[in-house]
């Protein structure tokens, strides 16, 4: 296949993953801008729930990432049978661990909160919140495996569709329900969540109903042909590739938790810029999970195909491509930090702890983009046991080190705190790159 016939497939899969990722950054960005009216305290408790939310929901990423690498090799092997098997089987393990992990949530909020580092003028909000919001896990659950699942299939349109439907929703009841506009009640902190819970209801409602569009690889009429039965093999597949995924991301959160708690430490005010710093760093990942989804998609599909070399010249395509969205992204962050900060804080000593966050992500951002491809090629072929040896070097280790050292020994405050995430993805791009370069990724079975 010539390179210009590749690079017109990579765009074409790739475009509606990266706006849909693009949007969800944005109606974050948005979600964060309209709780800033309520003041530092409300985006700071906001703050407080993410790293707890991420590690509630740590095993669904792991169960979505093993099933969009499986649903994309079966589509390769030409298995429409399995891949639907594959999904049916997911569907049934994501609702029984969500029955635990919501009950959980609800119950332990109190506790989460107070071990994230929230204080007195955050934890009440930011328990409300967390509630709100793990309370509504099944919505958002359900939306996310059937989503990855198609993904996995090259159909990344139906995914861009219900999560920009979701944000537009989210975005429009933070406008009713945080301030209370056009009759509806004053909720604040609450509102925001609830905002979010009914966005996730309504992509849910869509990711389902996806599973009946006739044309559709994955759908309701196959399920029905098989009876619904899930399959042991396809669930021990989605576990044998989903363990790994999980501690990896339980790694990630632990140095991603780590890095909020020291934080937090610094203040009300540092932290809430911190956190709209960790919502612009998100839009950065926008990009890059949206190429990451088709290099997932058309690696995996090649693999499965048997055509390596197939594969590793679209890892390369969707990184390059990657790799010039980062540079006009830095770019963009480097001229408008000011402007960017001024939209969600009047206080001068705030946009000054933001301009300083925004330089660091002017070079992060590149190294961010590329290692997330990367890895995303790593897992669609199966290697996921680097994956998760790389994450706990940078993320849990360096990261939280060079945290510590540069917050508690040398007092540098947002300096040190952002010195940390760098010195992460600096070596996860560095771990990502090398093996990706090696090629042994494309010759592990699954």
């Amino acid at each position: 296949m010539e390179r210009k016939t590749m690079v017109q497939e990579a765009v074409r899969v790739a475009w509606p993953a990266v706006l849909e990722s693009f949007f969800v950054a944005i109606a974050g960005l948005i979600d964060t801008m309209m709780v800033a009216t309520l003041g530092s305290y409300a985006v700071a408790a906001v703050g407080l729930t993410q790293q707890p939310k991420f590690v509630g929901l740590a095993v669904f990423f792991a169960i979505n990432v093993a099933v969009s690498a499986l649903v994309a090799r079966r589509k390769g092997e030409q298995r429409q049978d399995h891949a639907n098997t594959i999904l049916l089987t997911a569907l049934l393990l994501t609702l029984i661990l969500c029955t635990i992990v919501t009950v959980a949530s609800l119950l332990l909020a109190d506790p989460l909160m107070k071990l994230a580092g929230s204080n007195s003028d955050t934890h009440e909000s930011a328990v409300t919140y967390f509630q709100i919001i793990m309370g509504g896990t099944f919505f958002n659950v359900i939306s996310l495996v059937i989503n990855a699942a198609q993904r996995g299939s090259g159909n990344t349109r139906i995914a861009m569709t219900t999560n920009v439907t979701s944000s537009i929703v989210n975005v429009l009841f933070n406008y009713l329900l945080i301030g209370g506009n056009l009759g509806f009640p004053k909720l604040g902190v609450a509102g925001a969540a609830i905002a979010t819970v009914l966005g996730t209801v309504v992509a849910c409602g869509m990711s389902v109903f996806s599973l009946f569009h006739k044309n559709s690889y994955l759908s309701y009429a196959w399920m029905s042909k098989m009876h619904f039965r899930p399959r042991m093999e396809s669930c021990k597949k989605i576990m044998k590739l989903g363990s790994n995924m999980f501690v990896e991301n339980i790694a990630m959160r632990v140095g991603f938790l780590a890095t909020a708690l020291l934080a937090a430490r610094l203040g009300t005010d540092a932290f809430a810029a911190h956190n709209v710093g960790m919502n612009v760093l998100g839009l950065g990942f926008s990009f890059a999970d949206g190429m990451q989804v088709a290099a997932v998609a058309l690696t995996g599909q090649s693999l499965g195909a048997g055509k390596k070399e197939q594969a590793r010249k679209y890892g390369s395509i969707c990184q390059h491509i990657g790799f010039g969205i980062s540079v006009a992204l830095s770019v963009i962050l480097l001229a408008g930090g000011r402007w960017f900060y001024s939209l969600y804080f009047r206080e001068e000593h705030i946009i000054s702890m933001g301009l300083l966050i925004c330089r660091f992500i002017t070079v992060i951002v590149i190294l961010q983009i590329s290692q997330i491809i990367y890895g995303g090629c790593l897992r669609a072929g199966g290697d996921v046991r680097y994956t998760l040896v790389a994450s706990l070097v940078s993320v849990t280790l360096i990261r939280t080190i060079v945290t510590l050292v540069f917050t508690l020994v040398v007092p540098l405050g947002l300096t040190g705190i952002w010195l940390g995430i760098f010195s992460d993805q600096m070596t996860r791009f560095l771990f990502m790159f090398f093996r990706f370069r090696q090629g042994k990724w494309v010759d592990i079975a699954m």
